[in-house]
């Protein structure tokens, strides 16, 4: 489980059948079979290195996530799962993305920026005004909520601690709804139809 507080940025060296390669600017403590989540994807680490770590990503991966229009020299957010006894932050973030979004406009505020973004239907029946979202494994607020888009406001230290800091319009970016949105669905969906 992640918390969607990004730990640091890594810079993709390859992407190639499948293999990810993202360099670090520090060791990360990750062992090989590990959980790592690159920009709100959980993946498993093959190999690692001072420098960096390998994964692979299969077909339905790339096909569902931005992942697969990644190349070298892109930046990427890195995650390392929540541990036992650490302090909870953000909010309950699984790794499993659900759709990708289009970054629709990026206007700037007097502190930090508001970002727009567009999502399909099945994305946004589980976006509400003031809950939780994870925008490329970033845990954020969604500030606003339309037909076809929601939005979030990113505070200077989202900016630079993350690639939103560098997102602009026609962007991809990875969206996991709140997890607990879906379990309240099925539980109300199911009671309706026992009812």
């Amino acid at each position: 489980m992640f918390t969607g507080l990004v730990q640091t940025m890594g810079t993709v060296s390859a992407s190639d059948c499948g293999r990810l390669t993202v360099e670090t600017e520090r060791p990360l403590d990750l062992t090989e079979g590990g959980s790592v989540a690159v920009s709100g994807v959980c993946l498993t680490a093959t190999r690692v290195g001072d420098s960096g770590f390998d994964a692979e990503t299969v077909d339905a991966t790339l096909q569902r996530t931005s992942l697969g229009g990644l190349r070298a020299r892109d930046t990427v957010n890195i995650e390392l799962p929540l541990r036992a006894g650490e302090p909870f932050g953000g909010h309950m973030v699984q790794g499993h993305v659900d759709g990708v979004g289009t970054v629709d406009a990026v206007t700037e505020e007097s502190v930090g920026r508001s970002v727009r973004i567009s999502a399909g239907p099945d994305i946004l029946r589980y976006v509400v005004d003031k809950g939780s979202i994870t925008v490329d494994g970033v845990s954020l607020t969604v500030a606003a909520v339309g037909e076809d888009f929601f939005s979030v406001a990113l505070i200077p230290e989202t900016l630079e601690g993350t690639t939103l800091g560098a997102a602009t319009a026609g962007a991809p970016v990875n969206l996991e709804v709140d997890v607990l949105a879906k379990y309240v669905e099925k539980l109300v969906t199911r009671g309706a139809h026992a009812a």
